[in-house]
Order: C-alpha cells, then structure tokens, then sequence
C-alpha cells in the first residue's frame, strides 16, 4: 500500500521531535496545581521548522486518560489522518504512544499545538509552532536580529478534570483566575540590543478570551497573521482573538530600559492583564507604571481595526509567486453556507450548537467510519447549511462539500458574546465583518475582494456577522470549530467532509500504517 510515509518528500528535510507528556506541579498564579508538561515544560517547547519539512512528532502519554494534540494552523495536505482531533484520530491510550507524520508543504508563518482532548489544554500541553521561509524565498521585510515566541494564555486554578466535570454538568465555567505570558502572569523578559529590530511571534492560546497586545514605548509594525505577508500597517496595540496568531517586527529605538510588554482581556469584566519585560541589553532601570493604555471594550474599534489588517499583494509566502497572483475575488463562489451559533439547555444542561444541531463526537472517529464505511457513526449533511427554526439536537455534525468547491461561509453570531471560529486543513480569505443580520447585498458595501488576508481563525463581534471564502482544495474531513474551547466542547463544532469519488493518492494519502483503532472501527 502507498501512504503518506511512500509520498513524504525525501529531498525536504526530517525534524523529529519525541513529546512526553506527563503531570507536573505547577504555580503560574502562585498556587500550586496539577500542569500538563510537554517534556518537563509548561508551556511545551516550541517546534521550529522550515517550509516543506517533514516534522514527525511521537507523542508518549503518561497521563491517566486519553490525550491527542492537534496543530493549529498546519494544513495537513491530503491527511487529515494526522490533524489530531477526536471527529479523525483515536485518541493515545495512557501509557502508550503515537507517532504524527506531517510535512509543512507550501506553508510559512506562526502557528502553535495544543491538546485537543478534554480540558487538557486548560492546564498546559500547548506551544509555538513557527515555520520560516525557505532560503531562497525573499522576505519581504528586514531580517530581525532574533525572534521572540510570545503565548497568551488566559488559567484557571482548578483542574482539568474539576473544568470538565463543570462542563459535564451542564455548567458554563467561571471567570478565569488571571491571564499568563509564556506561563508566567508577569516577568517573562525578552532581551535585546538597543537599535536593533526583533519579530515577536505572538499566539493567543486562550480558552475564552480576545485579548489586546502592546509594548510599553514601541509601535508595532504587523508583517503576518497565520501564514500570511501583511502589508506593514503599525500599531500601538492590537487585538488578538481566540486562537490567532501574528507576528510584529518591533525597533529598540527607546532609552535604554525596561519596558513592559501587556496583554489584557478583551470584552471582559473585570479586565485581566498579564505583563512582560523588553529588556535592552545593559539595561539597570526597571520598567515603571502606568502600563500603555488598552481599548476596554469598544467593539467597533476592534471592527475598524481588524480591517485594517492586508493582504501583501506583491510579497511571495512559501513559494515564489507573489501572493497577489491569486486573485480570490474573481472566483465564482460555487457555494453559500451560513452558520448560525447558539446558547441553549438540553435536559436541563447547558449546550452550543450550529444552525440547531449540538456536536457530539461518537466512539469511533468519524474519519475511520468514513473510510471502513461503517454503518451508524454519522449521517451526512446531518446539519442544513443555513440556519433552520426548531429544538437543537444532539449529533454528530458533519456537512458534505464537494472537493475543489469554492465556498463562502458567513458566520452569524446573533449571541451578545465575541465568537472565534477555526477551520482545519485550509486557510480562507477574511473578506467580511458587519453588524446585525447577514444578507447577500452586504457583499458589495463589504467585502474585501482585493486584499484581504488568508488566515486560519476569524472573530465575530456581538450581534454582528463574518465572512470567509475558501477554496475546498484539502480532500478529507476537517473540524470547523469555535475556538472558544468550552463552546467547543459543548458542541460548537462540525465537520466539513470534502470529497471526490476518485481514490488518488494525488488527491489523499493512505490510511497511515500506525493509525489507531477504536469504536466500531477496532
């Protein structure tokens, strides 16, 4: 059998990385508590690859419960086997191991992993992911004298399994206890010489919360967001929502000191602040009060912001073509689907759902029930694609689309909470933001048909809609979920089955040698 092991390209280099994943004592708000280490460390080590690298990553759980990571961001092309989500892989037993092979085929640009079982990422089990263009590609900006990985975390003093259990009851979970810069609530520092330029990849690893970023004294130039060359808009801060990524080129051209780094919440109350130190080299005087000032919660700021944020038309990204070249805004959408979330109680518990349907994931992967076509896992097109009148339903939620469609998904949030939304297996065009109610007339007020960027999360303000075009061009089945990990776990979520009827390993990879069995599909 050819697999995805036979199409690897050999030329391209191998990172092997081995994960041991265990429990540790950790304090990050001062009380002790059982972490998830990676390797002995919270937060786990980054993984620093170069674009079309093979990254093989075996992953040792020595927890006392399942546990699965899945790599936010990486497209995973022509195998969903290895995106390490519950709807494609069986989750590693305690005590045993799983190897992922990936390769970061045609992709550049600031990602992370996290643990996607449970509420295993509520106390760790996450990190960077950083992908560098290769040599020959040019930059399109000045080569920084050295990068910086920044992760955002918003932490709870409880346990993962105290947070579950919540959930399980039908509870929403309390306020987090505080917010953490690289598992720290303040101190992380990043050294650096006066006069010299730096790239802070920045990550918001939160479970619940927006958050916005800023360097006491320092404007910010954003030069990408997920994989994307932006054109060099600077800022004095800038928000970041759930499970985003961007990366700034930051100058030292300040009096020699310490300055703060800040992250605060975002449409919360009360307001929580994690804080940092750039320090210049020889530095001796301390960063001093107030910190930089942070929007609260001016949503239409953030709106106006965000759109703000481009695409750079002419700059390559993993390959040697200019972005640009690819003009998204002139492809006929084949296709419409518009989500709708909501907040609702099913036999007295709290529950998320989809135009009415609230995701459940069944025994047996919907991936493997899919390929050993096995009878009662899922039923397709279980949910409709645009919103629907009724109770919600408990299912598993999976959507079919045909491979190679160019799809425009608009997301309507008619909840007064901020929502976050991440698709597996692609990137799409950001091209639209808007208040109240979504119709087709809004495209020509708008939408950015130009040069909007590619990314991999979008946000959706209160009462308000998003929209994204993505070209369906990743065979398999990819979980399009909230990023909001309890929305998620409460059912936010579905799957995208994307798919052709020709079986090709031009177009999908073999079922991996090592996959896990489980469910009906032992």
């Amino acid at each position: 059998i050819l697999s995805l092991k036979s199409f690897l390209h050999h030329a391209d280099p191998y990172r092997n990385f081995n994960f041991v994943v265990t429990y540790g004592q950790i304090s990050p708000l001062g009380v002790p508590q059982r972490g998830i280490l990676i390797n002995g460390l919270f937060p786990g080590s980054t993984i620093e690859c170069e674009t079309n690298d093979n990254v093989i990553v075996n992953v040792v759980n020595k927890l006392d419960e399942p546990f699965l990571i899945t790599w936010n961001g990486v497209k995973q092309r022509k195998t969903s086997w290895q995106d390490g989500v519950l709807g494609t892989n069986c989750p590693i037993p305690p005590n045993s191991q799983w190897t992922y092979h990936m390769q970061v085929k045609d992709q550049i640009g600031t990602f992370s992993y996290f643990a996607s079982t449970g509420m295993h990422r509520a106390v760790g089990a996450f990190g960077g992911f950083n992908i560098q263009a290769r040599p020959v590609i040019f930059v399109p900006y000045l080569k920084p004298a050295a990068e910086f990985t920044l992760l955002v975390s918003d932490w709870w003093k409880s346990d993962h399994k105290t947070l579950r259990q919540r959930l399980d009851s039908g509870k929403a979970l309390p306020k987090p206890d505080g917010l953490l810069i690289n598992g720290r609530p303040r101190a992380t520092s990043f050294t650096g010489q006066a006069g010299q330029r730096y790239l802070f990849r920045v990550s918001n690893m939160a479970l619940t919360t927006s958050i916005n970023f800023r360097i006491q004294g320092h404007t910010m130039t954003l030069v990408e967001v997920e994989g994307s060359h932006t054109l060099h808009e600077s800022y004095d801060s800038l928000d970041i929502h759930v499970g985003q990524s961007v990366s700034f080129l930051v100058t030292l051209h300040s009096p020699a000191k310490d300055y703060f780094i800040a992250a605060s919440t975002r449409f919360t109350k009360p307001v929580l602040t994690a804080t940092g130190i750039l320090r210049y080299d020889g530095s001796t005087a301390k960063a001093s009060l107030p910190l930089p000032v942070a929007p609260t919660y001016q949503i239409h700021w953030s709106m106006k912001q965000a759109r703000t944020i481009r695409w750079n038309l002419t700059a390559n990204a993993a390959r040697p073509n200019p972005q640009g070249s690819f003009h998204y805004g002139a492809i006929p959408i084949t296709r419409t689907v518009i989500f709708s979330n909501s907040k609702t109680t099913i036999g007295g518990k709290l529950r998320y759902a989809v135009n009415k349907v609230s995701h459940i994931n069944p025994d047996t992967p919907l991936k493997l029930a899919d390929y050993f076509n096995i009878p009662g896992v899922f039923k397709l097109n279980s949910i409709q694609p645009t919103p629907r009148a009724g109770p919600t339903v408990l299912a598993p939620s999976v959507i079919g689309f045909t491979l190679h469609d160019f799809v425009e998904i608009v997301f309507q949030n008619n909840e007064n909470s901020i929502q976050s939304w991440h698709l597996d297996g692609h990137d799409f065009w950001s091209v639209g933001f808007g208040g109240g109610q979504w119709n087709s007339t809004l495209r020509r007020r708008f939408y950015n048909l130009n040069d909007a960027t590619t990314r991999y999360t979008i946000q959706v303000y209160p009462k308000s809609w998003s929209a994204i075009l993505v070209a369906l061009d990743n065979k398999g089945m990819w979980n399009l979920r909230s990023a909001n990990w309890p929305r998620q776990y409460l059912g936010q979520q579905l799957y995208g089955r994307v798919w052709n009827d020709e079986k090709s390993l031009f177009t999908e990879y073999d079922i991996p040698q090592n996959a896990l069995r489980c469910g009906k599909a032992k």
